[in-house]
């Protein structure tokens, strides 16, 4: 029977997806891109904020509708992830077409949930509470074995070393949904790192809600430096990029490992939310801006490449006029190497949930787009500096009917930083590195040749 899986959100919730590719091809169950072959749909979704909650919603009624239209093609409408997890039983009531609902530490029973809904397990040996529905206590880990099936192109994946959080923003409707943080074993990440180089990855990028904290409830302190130093060991692998620093948990100790190990990019994501203190302290965050100024003065300070990216959020309930504008002054004082900006979405559940002196929609696109402009000049100006310089570049694919690649420098995580274009006649492959001089840029990427074709 053939699967199509639809994974939405982020990359934490793609490695699920991943998981859950790999128990059902063991099953028997192939996989296709096209709904109208499908015999079973899954809907691996997310709702961390609004627009999120409205593309999950919308999938899951168009596959409902195409199940519905398809002349009995699809047997099975399955929804997976966050959305599930906190509206389970309003799905199973409100779209008939879902035939089954996995919440986030369900998604092992993955094949069991399918089997059921197709009569095909007569043993039923699932956590199956309601008809449908599957659910495990969010603060369960699930152990799974089964090599996961890569869907990011076989060159890079992530690695997802820990579930859930502890630090309660009061925008994040995360540790609701996810539970405590739960780090995976070091033992279990290095086997996998080495099983993904054995199958020809070559960039490992860690992810989890927080990175930063991984180790503190199985060893009793942060590890995440020590595990650097072993991933750096694996053989196989060329770059390990990190994600999801919570500026406050950055150690010395975890600087050095970036400094110290070879494979490890010098770039680290590192969301910082707010440049205004009184903002920062509404949403929760547990640094200030002084804090976060000495975070960065440390990390350049022992490597000064180091690529800083972060995430801020605008209209946050309460926030002026001047908060806006100390954030804007924040941003232009620092002076990130990337940087992305999200408006405020209210979420249910949460403790900003209702809070008075909301912002307008239209303020909070203002406010965004005023910081993403300044971002831009950032940017360009940091692009010029490049020019001449001599880097390695990580190959995407090919620019269609071009003589010219597509490709990331350690500068860039895949779908949310920029690229380098490098023309050349010479055939490359998508997962090579190379060496290439940076002739140009523009407002958000760079122009490039191979190194050895400019010196020949």
């Amino acid at each position: 029977m053939k699967l199509l899986m639809i994974s939405l959100g982020c990359d934490k919730n793609l490695t699920n997806t991943e998981e859950m590719m790999g128990l059902l091809a063991k099953e028997g169950y192939s996989f296709t891109d096209d709904e109208e072959e499908a015999d079973i749909i899954v809907v691996n979704s997310c709702c961390f904020i609004g627009d999120a909650k409205e593309e999950s919603i919308n999938t899951i009624l168009q596959m409902a509708e195409h199940k519905q239209s398809n002349g009995g093609r699809c047997k099975v409408l399955a929804v997976c992830g966050c959305l599930a997890q906190r509206y389970s039983e309003e799905i199973r009531k409100e779209i008939e077409e879902v035939d089954v609902v996995i919440g986030t530490s369900a998604y092992e029973d993955i094949v069991n949930a399918i089997n059921n809904a197709l009569n095909l397990d007569e043993t039923n040996n699932s956590t199956e509470d309601i008809d449908g529905i599957y659910l495990k206590d969010i603060s369960y880990l699930p152990d799974i074995k089964t090599k996961r099936l890569i869907t990011t192109g076989g060159h890079y994946a992530y690695l997802k070393i820990a579930e859930g959080c502890n630090k309660h923003c009061t925008y994040c409707i995360i540790p609701s949904l996810r539970g405590s943080f739960r780090s995976v074993p070091m033992e279990k990440l290095i086997e996998e790192a080495k099983s993904l180089a054995s199958d020809g990855v070559k960039e490992l990028i860690l992810v989890a809600q927080e990175t930063t904290l991984y180790g503190v409830d199985i060893y009793g302190e942060k590890k995440l430096h020590e595990l650097l130093y072993e991933l750096n060991k694996v053989e196989g692998i060329s770059w390990i990029r990190l994600l999801y620093a919570y500026p406050e948990e950055i150690t010395d100790e975890l600087i050095e490992a970036i400094a110290s190990c070879e494979k490890v990019c010098n770039y680290i994501d590192m969301p910082v939310q707010s440049g205004s203190d009184s903002v920062l302290k509404r949403m929760g965050r547990l640094t200030t801006v002084s804090d976060i100024k000495n975070i960065v003065f440390k990390l350049r300070n022992r490597i000064p490449d180091i690529c800083i990216r972060t995430t801020l959020i605008t209209g946050f309930p309460g926030e002026t006029d001047e908060n806006h504008r100390e954030t804007v002054d924040f941003v232009d004082e620092i002076g990130f190497d990337r940087l992305g900006v999200f408006t405020y979405s209210e979420e249910e559940d949460t403790p900003a949930f209702g809070l008075p002196d909301k912002i307008s929609e239209d303020v909070k696109e203002q406010r965004k787009e005023e910081i993403m402009y300044l971002q831009q000049e950032i940017v360009f100006d940091d692009n010029e500096d490049m020019v001449g310089r001599e880097l390695l570049a990580f190959i995407e694919g090919q620019v269609s009917g071009q003589d010219a690649y597509v490709a990331r420098t350690y500068k860039d995580a895949p779908g949310v930083d920029s690229y380098v274009f490098i023309d050349t006649n010479r055939s490359l492959m998508s997962g090579d590195i190379v060496k290439v001089i940076i002739t140009g840029a523009n407002e958000y990427d760079l122009i490039g040749v191979l190194a050895d074709e400019l010196t020949e």
